[in-house]
């Protein structure tokens, strides 16, 4: 578990106590004996900007306002200084409209879709590099004394994906320090969780660092960029395009981050290696996630 110590770090946390998220179910297991666990609720999330219907996704639920701006902000659909009048969710109906004082025509963005390796569907709609070109990140220095500490705190806090599995987890840091921990069963709706409070909050992106449990693909690379977060960090391993979009534009991509060990692929010259890795605990397996194992 977590310690006491390390739960404030957090400005949002997992609840895997909460209401809706999982579901305990009965079946059997390998040897024929009843078998008693809980599975992640998945329902879906209309979303409207203004008037206009954009999609419906997939998500356990839980910060349904924060989904649906981080949402339209990483489509392009919200620009950084858009003044949002209102956010309404309405539980029954499964939707949430996000109104501005714009008018809204995405027509044509909408009709050109590009299926990523997200789970749960993930889409993009429009060009998915669009906007990058103008990308111009921040070249931060990560000490590795953060990233040990950072990986230590996130794997041991309690999480739907303990609690359940089948799910991913988002974590927007600083420094050493964990700020918001956002899951869902598509890493792209944990991402566009954190890129909706973090509009919705003012907060800035350049000092940041996006921790994942999930794969670093392209998608994931491209959502970091255009929040401009210089830091993007997993457990899992690279997609051959994520890394070279990650060196394009000059992220910080770092991986398979088991215990001490990880590999950066792309913004080497920006890591201080400023704490020794044999002093560093390896990871102990019943804290070890599917995606560190084997």
């Amino acid at each position: 578990m977590t310690a006491q110590s390390d739960i404030p770090d957090y400005l949002i946390a997992p609840d895997p106590g909460a209401a809706r998220l999982t579901r305990a179910v009965e079946g059997v297991d390998h040897e024929g004996n009843p078998a008693h666990i809980s599975v992640v609720e998945e329902r879906p999330l209309t979303i409207f900007l203004n008037g206009q219907e954009i999609v419906t996704a997939m998500t356990i639920g839980d910060y349904p306002e924060y989904l649906a701006l981080g949402f339209l902000r990483n489509q392009g659909m919200l620009a950084p200084d858009e003044v949002v009048r209102g956010v309404d969710y309405d539980d029954d109906l499964e939707t949430v409209v996000v109104r501005t004082d714009g008018q809204t025509s995405y027509e044509e963005k909408l009709k050109k879709k590009t299926r990523t390796s997200g789970c749960a569907v993930g889409t993009v709609f429009g060009d998915m590099m669009e906007g990058l070109e103008e990308v111009r990140l921040p070249q931060v220095e990560v000490r590795t004394s953060d990233l040990y500490a950072l990986a230590a705190k996130i794997n041991r806090t309690p999480s739907l994906y303990l609690e359940a599995g089948a799910i991913h987890g988002t974590v927007l840091c600083q420094g050493a320090r964990p700020l918001v921990y956002m899951e869902d069963v598509g890493r792209h709706n944990a991402v566009d969780k954190i890129a909706g409070w973090m509009f919705s909050e003012g907060v800035r992106p350049d000092d940041k660092t996006l921790y994942t449990t999930g794969r670093l693909t392209s998608e994931m690379v491209i959502k970091t960029a255009l929040m401009g977060i210089p830091v993007l960090a997993s457990r899992s391993g690279f997609t051959a395009w994520g890394v070279e979009i990650a060196r394009e534009v000059g992220l910080t991509l770092i991986g398979r981050m088991r215990g001490r060990r990880f590999v950066c692929l792309s913004g080497e010259d920006r890591v201080l290696r400023d704490a020794d890795p044999a002093s560093v605990a390896e990871e102990s397996p019943k804290h070890r996630r599917k995606s560190a194992q084997g």
